[in-house]
C-alpha cells in the first residue's frame, strides 16, 4: 500500500478541519461557522460504541447538536460532511457504503441534491481508501455510483471532467460551475481542486479556499468553508497525513477544537485511530465499555497507537 489505511482515515478528518478552519483563521471570525464537525464526531462515536451503523442511536446522538436542521445550503453541507465517519466505516464495500450512507440520510431532509452529493464525496474516500482511484476514468465511475437522477450533480461532474481534459485554470472553472444551484457548484468546485491537484494537499485546500475578492461576505466566508472542506476531507483521504504539510498540522495542534465537541488535536487522532480499530475488527468496544470516558462536549476513545491492520473480511466480522 501507499499509504497505510490508518493515515488515510486521520488525513480525512483532519483535512476536513483544514479546509474549513483555514478560512476562519483567515478572515475575521464570524458567528455563522460552518463547524460540521460535531456531527460528524458524534457519528463517529455511535459506529465505536455499536461496530455498525444504527440510525436511531444517530438520531438520538444527533438531536442536541441539530434540533432545528432544515434545507439551507450551509445545513446541506454540514449533512454532508457528517457522513464522512459512514464513509470510512464502509470504504471497503461499495454496495454497503451506498446502503449505509442512504440509510443515514434518513435521518435530515430527502433532499436528491443532498443525496447525491453524499455519495460522490463517499464515493471518492472510499476509492481512494482502497487506492483504485483513477484521475481518468474515476468522474464516469462516480456517476455511474451515483445511478438515475433528477439532479444537476451528473451534468456538474461531467463539466469538471471536461475542464481536466482541456487543462482548464482555476478561474474558468469557477465561472463555468457556478451557473447551477450552490450546493452542486461547491461539490463541482471541491472536485475540480481536488482532481486538478491530485499530489499536492496543500495547493488543493489553498485553491478551493481562494477569494479574488478583497472583502469576504459571510455567505461567500461559508461557501469557501464548505469548499474547502470537502476538498480537504478529499485530499486528506487519498494523500493521507503524509501529505499535510508539516506546518500545517502544527498550527492544527494548537488549534481549539471546541466546536468539533473535542479539546485538543489528540484527541481527534484518537477518534479516527478508534474507529479504524473498530472497523479492522481489532478491538470490540462495547464490549470493553470501561474504555469509554466523558471529555468536552464529545464522549471520546482512548486508545492505544494501532501498530497492526486486518484484511478486509479476514478479522472483522461485520
Amino acid at each position: 500500500m501507499r499509504y497505510s489505511v490508518m493515515s488515510r482515515f486521520r488525513g480525512t478528518l483532519l483535512g476536513a478541519f483544514l479546509g474549513e478552519s483555514l478560512i476562519s483563521d483567515r478572515e475575521t471570525k464570524s458567528e455563522n461557522c460552518l463547524h460540521f464537525g460535531k456531527m460528524a464526531v458524534v457519528g463517529t462515536e455511535s459506529l465505536i460504541t455499536l461496530g455498525r451503523l444504527d440510525v436511531n442511536d444517530w438520531i438520538a446522538r444527533q438531536q442536541p447538536e441539530s434540533p432545528h436542521l432544515d434545507a439551507t445550503d450551509i445545513i446541506s453541507i454540514k449533512v454532508v460532511l457528517a457522513t464522512l465517519p459512514v464513509a470510512l466505516f464502509f470504504h471497503d464495500n461499495t454496495i454497503k457504503l451506498r446502503q449505509n450512507l442512504l440509510r443515514v440520510l434518513q435521518i435530515w431532509e430527502d433532499d436528491p441534491v443532498i443525496r447525491d452529493a453524499t455519495l460522490a464525496v463517499g464515493y471518492a474516500i472510499a476509492q481512494s481508501l482502497n487506492e483504485k482511484l483513477d484521475p481518468q476514468t474515476f468522474i464516469p465511475q462516480t456517476i455511474a455510483f451515483l445511478g438515475e437522477t433528477p439532479t444537476s450533480v451528473p451534468q456538474q461532474l461531467l463539466k469538471v471532467h471536461t475542464l481536466l481534459e482541456q487543462g482548464a485554470g482555476l478561474e474558468r472553472a469557477q465561472a463555468e460551475l457556478s451557473r447551477e444551484e450552490k450546493l452542486s457548484n461547491t461539490i463541482a468546485i471541491a472536485f475540480y481542486c481536488f482532481l486538478s491537484t491530485l499530489e499536492d494537499f496543500r495547493l488543493a485546500v489553498l485553491r478551493a479556499t481562494h477569494n479574488s475578492g478583497s472583502t469576504m461576505q459571510d455567505t461567500t466566508r461559508l461557501k469557501l468553508q464548505a469548499t474547502g472542506a470537502i476538498t480537504g476531507a478529499l485530499s486528506g483521504a487519498y494523500n493521507s497525513t503524509a501529505g499535510i504539510p508539516v506546518n500545517w498540522r502544527v498550527l492544527l495542534s494548537q488549534a481549539n477544537l471546541t466546536a468539533w465537541g473535542l479539546a485538543n488535536f489528540s484527541q481527534m487522532l484518537k477518534l479516527a485511530d478508534a474507529l479504524l480499530a473498530v472497523w479492522s475488527g481489532m478491538y470490540n468496544f462495547a464490549l470493553n465499555p470501561s474504555e469509554l470516558r466523558e471529555g468536552g462536549c464529545a464522549t471520546f476513545l482512548e486508545v492505544t497507537p494501532l501498530c497492526v491492520y486486518a484484511a478486509p473480511r479476514i478479522i472483522r466480522s461485520r
